[in-house]
């Protein structure tokens, strides 16, 4: 079955005193996601440096919206930033937001 590819973004306030907090207040987390698996097929941050911005993509990409577990064990085992507590709040809401979308399509089959 063909991808079908949705976009869903998710926001969380970031930590004082940290260069991303200076610049835009919140970190946002945007991930394109096939509907009908879950699976992540690419990830953005608003995150200022373009290597931590890489490094979320990987962390993100492949995995699954309906297994917020592993994306939190992921960040926890391999994000050591400051504002890791921020992402991974905005990407709760992100998989929060997926279970919202495919819970309204059912109610609509």
């Amino acid at each position: 079955m063909e991808p079908f590819e949705i976009f869903i973004s998710g926001y969380a306030k970031l930590p004082s005193g940290t260069t991303a907090e200076e610049l835009y207040k919140v970190v946002a987390v945007g991930v394109l996601v096939d509907k009908n698996t879950g699976k992540i097929l690419d990830a953005d941050c608003s995150l200022v440096t373009e290597v931590a911005k890489k490094h979320v993509n990987r962390i993100l990409v492949g995995k699954n919206l309906l297994r917020f577990e592993e994306i939190e064990e992921a960040f926890n085992n391999r994000y050591f930033g400051t504002v890791k507590k921020a992402l991974i709040s905005s990407t709760k809401k992100c998989c929060e937001k997926f279970k919202l979308i495919i819970e309204d399509n059912k109610v609509e089959e």
